[in-house]
């Protein structure tokens, strides 16, 4: 199955995520298919907080990737800003 999930890239104390589509049963920070966004939860000033690409999402959910819990949680919060706006 494919899933669409956070890797972590960044050193120690400094977390940030690549949001990558890949098979399931790979290993974390192994291959992916395609990169469809990035989160930086220690964002400050002018750095951009979170990335997504939502019309590649919307591509690899319409045919059948699932998406982690956390990434769902982001993809919601983008909607709604981009509503609210």
């Amino acid at each position: 199955m494919v899933t669409i999930r956070l890797t972590r890239r960044g050193g120690k104390n400094a977390p940030f995520y690549h949001v990558v589509v890949t098979d399931s049963r790979r290993r974390q920070g192994g291959r992916m298919l395609e990169q469809v966004g990035y989160f930086n939860p220690i964002a400050r000033g002018k750095d951009r907080k979170l990335e997504l690409n939502l019309p590649r999402i919307e591509y690899w959910t319409g045919t059948g990737a699932q998406m982690s819990d956390r990434v769902r949680a982001l993809v919601s919060s983008v909607r709604r800003q981009a509503a609210a706006a």
